[in-house]
């Protein structure tokens, strides 16, 4: 079935999305090896730190570039490039980068949650799961690591360890938005659909400017049966795709008919041929239509 997607606000390190690269970057393999392992000031960090949080990816690279230059070898900088190299979807230069950054104490635990983070979103779970639960273990209030837990057990629909990783991700972030979120979604997941609006609601609270959850709390409505609340004051040009989730999430609901009216309005708000909805429409026809298989006692 066709389906607009649930929405899962994605928690790196500094970042919450990743972005595609522009210019040069700080990647594996062009720290100096030779040179002054000189600390980088306090200032300086924070400066970068700055720099990645404002999504100034830019700035970010150009003053990891500098200090890379200067010869410049301190763990906490090659933390800095792997946490660039996540924003900028440049895993395997992250994944290089935070390894670096491990042999280092003071950095351990960041470079273990950085390695988790690369591995997740490269698609080696099992690899993810493990590094992530290194991470807590060094530093159990490492929330960015708890919530890419909470996120890997999702796909495993092992629902009590999610629980009580989000658990601690709220705990240890102060109720991050994203967080609160990401369990949002995977409530949704399980069908606890009101206590996934309360997610929503309270990430939108804190955040509200956050398009993820402003969606999937819509989406939350929608299959919990409030289809009016699902769709209210959509401005225009979002209207369609509001009016087709809701549409997708009744005939989730096994609500024929309101699915039918909601995929009209659907394709009638478009003004034009609007596929997903044209499909959707289509598959509630079939549902409509399939014969009540008769249940029988084993014999």
């Amino acid at each position: 079935m066709s389906f607009f997607p649930f929405r899962r606000a994605l928690a790196g390190l500094a970042a919450a999305v990743s972005v595609a690269a522009l210019g040069q970057t700080a990647e594996a393999g062009i720290f100096h090896t030779g040179g002054k392992a000189a600390a980088v000031s306090a200032a300086r960090i924070s400066e970068i730190q700055r720099a990645l949080d404002e999504q100034r990816l830019m700035d970010a690279g150009r003053l990891i570039d500098e200090d890379m230059a200067a010869g410049s070898r301190d763990p906490q900088l090659r933390v800095m490039a792997g946490e660039l190299g996540l924003l900028r979807g440049r895993y395997d230069a992250a994944l290089q980068d935070f390894k670096a950054a491990e042999t280092a104490p003071q950095t351990a635990a960041a470079a273990l949650q950085g390695q988790g983070v690369a591995l997740a979103r490269m698609g080696r779970n099992d690899e993810a799961v493990a590094e992530l639960q290194k991470a807590v273990t060094a530093a159990p209030g490492s929330w960015r690591a708890w919530n890419a837990l909470g996120s890997e057990y999702d796909l495993r629909r092992d629902w009590p360890h999610a629980t009580e990783a989000y658990a601690k991700a709220i705990a240890g972030s102060n109720g991050s938005a994203l967080v609160l979120n990401n369990r949002g979604y995977s409530q949704l997941l399980q069908g606890r659909f009101a206590d996934a609006i309360a997610d929503f609601v309270a990430a939108l609270q804190k955040k509200p400017d956050l398009t993820e959850a402003r969606t999937n709390l819509r989406l939350a409505m929608a299959l919990n049966g409030d289809y009016a609340r699902s769709i209210a004051g959509a401005d225009p040009e979002n209207r369609a795709a509001l009016l087709n989730n809701a549409g997708f999430a009744a005939g989730i609901r096994g609500d024929y008919a309101k699915a039918e009216n909601l995929l009209d309005e659907a394709l009638q708000a478009r003004g034009e041929f609007y596929d997903r909805a044209s499909q959707n429409l289509k598959v509630i026809h079939t549902l409509e239509a399939a014969p009540k298989t008769a249940k029988h006692d084993p014999e």
